[in-house]
């Protein structure tokens, strides 16, 4: 960010001009949320220079950067296709190949994982073996930040899938240290990881694109759909502010229809109707 923003001014030192005029062109060139961090970057190295005494005073004291950033709503799977796909990836279990049912109970424990707990990819994809207690359940994931949470599976039946794939692999999850592993022995990558899920999309009839990420995002929008407490979503999210998990706060339009079919007051106002 900051190697564009001085080739694109062309000086050591840009006055307050020539940054607003470079604040308008990235209005031009991209989105909000990246204009956003640009400009962040750049407001931190200039405190960095005035801290330092390098400048006598950051330029940016001077300008007032004011812009709404859009808000999109997250991606959601329905229901009936997260079921499809794991139906389809259960009964794939009782007629593949013998050598490949290893690998199909870890695609299996992926997706239901992901599911289960609202993790990012990458979390799963890194997490370590020591870090799943197959005995209560407890996960640790490491998030952004490197901050450290806890997330309860509660299911039972997915904690025995987890500890049958954990027993068929064994002394290679145990030689990598890592609880998911490739047909190699190594850490089942985040782009690995997006192909399996593809695959399984594919072979389950599902024509929407799902990516891993949207998992999290279904996750968080169903407990609040079934009234859990948003700072509660917030929590096991690993969301360091509450604005972030707010964006899960919008209704799909089927829950919408219900709600205002059964608990609107007009339902129990006595009222005539037209003949």
């Amino acid at each position: 960010d900051l190697k564009q923003f001085f080739e694109s001014v062309d000086c050591d030192i840009p006055e307050k001009l020539q940054i607003e005029h470079y604040i308008d062109e990235l209005h031009e060139k991209y989105q909000q949320k990246t204009i956003k961090r640009k400009i962040a970057r750049i407001k931190e190295f200039y405190n960095y220079l005035e801290e330092e005494e390098i400048v006598q005073e950051s330029p940016f004291r001077r300008i007032r950067v004011k812009f709404k950033e859009n808000i999109i709503l997250p991606r959601i799977i329905p229901r009936e296709e997260i079921e499809k796909l794991l139906n389809c990836m259960y009964k794939y279990t009782t007629f593949c190949r013998k050598k490949d049912y290893n690998s199909a109970l870890r695609d299996i424990a992926v997706i239901e994982l992901l599911f289960a707990t609202g993790a990012r990819v990458y979390e799963v994809s890194n997490i370590k073996a020591d870090c799943i207690d197959l005995s209560s359940g407890q996960v640790r994931f490491m998030g952004k930040g490197s901050k450290e949470r806890c997330v309860q599976i509660a299911d039972s039946k997915i904690l025995k899938l987890l500890r049958k794939y954990y027993d068929a692999n064994l002394s290679e999850i145990e030689k990598s240290g890592y609880f998911f592993i490739n047909r190699f022995g190594k850490r089942f990558s985040e782009e690995s990881i997006r192909e399996m899920l593809s695959h399984y999309t594919s072979r389950a009839g599902i024509t929407r694109k799902i990516t891993p990420h949207m998992f999290r995002h279904s996750f968080a929008t169903f407990l609040i759909e079934e009234g859990v407490d948003i700072s509660c979503v917030q929590h096991i999210l690993g969301h360091s502010s509450i604005k972030t998990t707010q964006i899960y706060i919008h209704i799909a339009t089927s829950k919408q229809a219900e709600i205002l079919q059964n608990l609107h007051p007009r339902k129990h106002m006595n009222v005539g109707y037209v003949a």
